[in-house]
């Protein structure tokens, strides 16, 4: 399938969501979200413009000028609206279907130009006519129930199909060897027991003591001795058997595992292959002069974060060629090339995502910004912001500078999706002027879903994953032997390409996680603790570590939202015995020990102890932890044990409240979600609350329900605090529980 197919496949899929998501939007008796549909039938142009269909991205550039009218109140959503839209979504339903094969009617097209010129002729009719049988759309299997969320697809080669298939069958034929040797185990133990029989008979005394009695033992003994022989010879080949079966099965399984990966992993090609191509489509419709260049294509990244990023790509391509376009004269007076030049750059930087497109054109426009700005009300008459914040103003839904709406720019909508899937993928966007010309769009997002080699290392008691990529080396530390900068740990940095008398910052890495130092012996070495040089685009630190346990690939899943700061996590792995770890961002931990300030390097558990300095105790407290995910269970628990406490942990509400009922132990604060099956979070405080044992237990609710009226509803009926698990990190939870305590 070449990269056309591929673009045209997702693009079925992609059409499809975006229309049953406006008809569902029209369909609902209560307010529409106007702001919503815009966007749909803004996204659905764009792609009709990547993958080649003029028809369908015309109709879907009248259905935007509707709905931003309806949505300014220029025009109501009467009788003629609603079926000039339907009429639209059922043309372009049936144009894609038919695969672009005949042509569009264009009573679409009349139908949505007499809605915004009432001056215009009107169709015969705009009622949407019956779908012709011919032209209906194939319905696709297993169809949702109307009004219920789309289950996400996903398009796959056949060649990967029958490439995993191929793999699966591998491993079922490597599986006998197995069955094979657990035979031959058998018939050695058979053995093993006959020659244990001989042996014992041989001991017997004889009942004469004759010659031939001795004889008799030697022949016995010889042949005891040759079955031995032949035994170690059997077991010998059996291991050497097992081995290969051993090998066998790996090798199969490591093909699975790989084949599996594939239908996740694709090179970026496959989603951004033709977006070049539209860029210069839209420019020589336009009649600019524009050179486009994609750098990092084939870096492998999961299908599903393309297909989100697709949309913010291509509005970000029609951004940089719509605002940065210059006229040919300016560009020779500042000595550029005539055409402007636009990169989309994609790269792997640590466990991060880097997506970039970058231009040489006019740059930003910071004055026609902060105009903009004052106009819409989103700046103060007196205020004043900086460049960096005048640049963060584009990305607010409906800004723009443009002076007209074109097929390029003008609706305000383009960074707006940008920023709102940026949001969306946990990840974060950054407008900026480039030097010494143009303006760099930059979408930095954790990678998920792909396997990558990582370092695991162990902090506070906790084991972490860091990207291998990102460690320059593994050294060994002397504590008592640093020098200090500016009241900060430094070590001297030696080798190839260093300046003379380069030092790097050091800090422990439990203590930028705010955790207290647990076992903090077992990494030393003759007074030496271990440590690894972090590279991140930031820049460099040295951090030391409580032990070092592992270099291996791991598949990077997305991140729970708990724990600590999402700034520093990028994903979470499981390791054996399925135990989660997060997986740290070096960007992250630099930018907070840049943070940190110079400071000592103090044992972290000081601040847990009493008075007189003996461990206090509500370091021995219990907590019970109550969520119904395994995952944030076990890193709560974690998080937790590793600073001391005793942990123990419920499924729901009603199981924790029927434990304390039955007060099996002591119990010291409750954490707890607030969405859970049988009994949830507000339900549980709230029966605490009305038993007079358990009227004064402290209850942290932690959950990701941020409302102002969730958290005002938590805290009336009775919870002592409440933490959304967007917004804080491990030191939070800690202290918010050593306060309560």
């Amino acid at each position: 399938m070449d990269i056309r197919q591929q673009l045209l496949a997702a693009f079925e899929v992609e059409h499809r969501e975006h229309l049953d998501a406006i008809r569902a939007a029209l369909a609902t008796e209560g307010a529409v979200d106007w702001h919503d549909v815009f966007r749909r039938a803004h996204s659905l142009k764009g792609a009709a413009r990547a993958v080649d269909l003029p028809p369908v991205e015309a109709v879907s550039h009248q259905l935007e000028a509707l709905f931003e009218r309806i949505n300014s109140g220029q025009h109501p959503l009467d009788r003629e609206a609603r079926a000039a839209t339907h009429l639209a979504l059922d043309r372009i339903e049936a144009y894609v279907a038919a695969g672009g094969a005949a042509p569009m009617p264009d009573d679409a097209m009349a139908a949505l130009a007499a809605c915004l010129d009432p001056s215009a002729p009107k169709p015969a009719s705009t009622r949407a006519p019956e779908p012709e049988p011919a032209q209906a759309p194939s319905p696709a299997p297993a169809a949702e129930p109307a009004g219920e969320p789309s289950l996400a697809v996903l398009r796959v080669p056949a060649t990967a199909v029958e490439a995993l298939t191929r793999a699966s069958h591998g491993l079922w034929a490597a599986l006998p060897g197995q069955n094979a040797t657990a035979e031959r185990a058998t018939r050695i133990g058979t053995r093993a027991r006959d020659l244990r029989r001989r042996a014992e008979a041989a001991q017997r005394p004889g009942q004469t003591g004759t010659v031939a009695d001795a004889a008799a033992l030697r022949r016995a003994l010889a042949d005891i001795e040759a079955g031995l022989g032949a035994l170690a010879r059997e077991a010998s080949d059996l291991a050497l058997g097992q081995k290969a079966a051993n090998l066998a099965v790996e090798t199969a399984a490591a093909r699975v595992r790989e084949e599996a990966e594939r239908l996740a992993l694709v090179p970026a090609e496959t989603v951004f292959g033709g977006l070049a191509r539209m860029v210069r489509d839209l420019a020589r419709a336009e009649g600019r002069d524009v050179e486009v260049s994609a750098r990092g294509l084939d870096l492998p990244v999961e299908r599903m974060m393309l297909q989100s990023l697709k949309d913010p790509v291509l509005h970000a391509l029609r951004n940089a060629l719509s605002h940065g376009a210059e006229p040919p004269e300016a560009r020779r007076r500042a000595g550029k090339p005539a055409a402007l030049a636009i990169l989309l750059s994609i790269e792997a930087q640590g466990g991060r995502l880097v997506l970039g497109i970058h231009d040489d054109g006019r740059g930003p426009d910071l004055s026609a910004i902060e105009s903009t700005a004052r106009q819409r009300g989103l700046l103060a008459p007196d205020a004043r912001l900086d460049p960096e914040g005048l640049l963060a103003l584009p990305f607010e839904p409906g800004f723009s500078t443009a002076g007209t709406v074109d097929a390029l720019s003008g609706r305000g909508m383009g960074l707006s999706v940008v920023a709102e899937v940026a949001r969306a993928l946990h990840g974060q966007v950054r407008l900026s002027a480039r030097h010494p010309h143009g303006t760099s769009l930059v979408l930095t997002l954790p990678l998920s879903a792909a396997r990558r080699p990582l370092v695991i290392v162990e902090a506070g008691g906790t084991r972490y994953a860091l990207p291998s990529g990102a460690v320059e080396a593994l050294i060994r530390l002397d504590p008592q032997g640093l020098d200090t900068v500016a009241g900060r740990p430094v070590v001297p940095v030696e080798g190839e390409g260093e300046r003379a008398g380069t030092t790097l910052p050091v800090a422990s890495l439990a203590a930028l996680l705010g955790l207290p130092e647990a076992g903090r012996e077992a990494g030393r070495e003759a007074g030496t603790v271990q440590a690894l040089r972090l590279r991140g685009a930031q820049g460099r630190c040295v951090v030391t570590v409580e032990a070092l346990h592992d270099v291996r690939r791991l598949l990077v899943l997305p991140a729970p939202p708990i724990g600590v700061d999402p700034a520093l996590v990028t994903g979470t792995v499981v390791l054996g015995t399925d135990t989660p770890a997060l997986v740290l961002d070096p960007d992250g931990l630099i930018a907070r020990l840049g943070r940190a300030g110079p400071r000592p390097s103090p044992d972290r558990t000081k601040g847990y102890s009493s008075g007189d300095g003996t461990m206090a105790e509500k370091r021995r407290s219990t907590i019970l932890v109550v969520d119904d995910s395994i995952t944030t269970r076990t890193l709560e628990k974690s998080i937790l044990e590793a600073a001391g406490y005793r942990v123990i942990v419920c499924v729901d509400g009603q199981e924790a409240l029927d434990r304390l009922r039955a007060r099996i132990e002591p119990v010291d604060l409750v954490v707890a979600d607030v969405e859970m099956p049988r009994l949830d979070g507000f339900g549980l405080v709230e029966a605490l609350r009305r038993e007079e044992s358990f009227a004064r237990l402290p209850v942290v609710l932690m959950t990701s329900r941020g409302d102002e009226a969730d958290v005002a509803r938590g805290l009336e009926l009775g919870a002592d605090a409440y933490l959304t698990k967007q917004k804080f990190d491990q030191r939070e939870l800690l202290d918010t529980i050593g306060q309560l305590l």
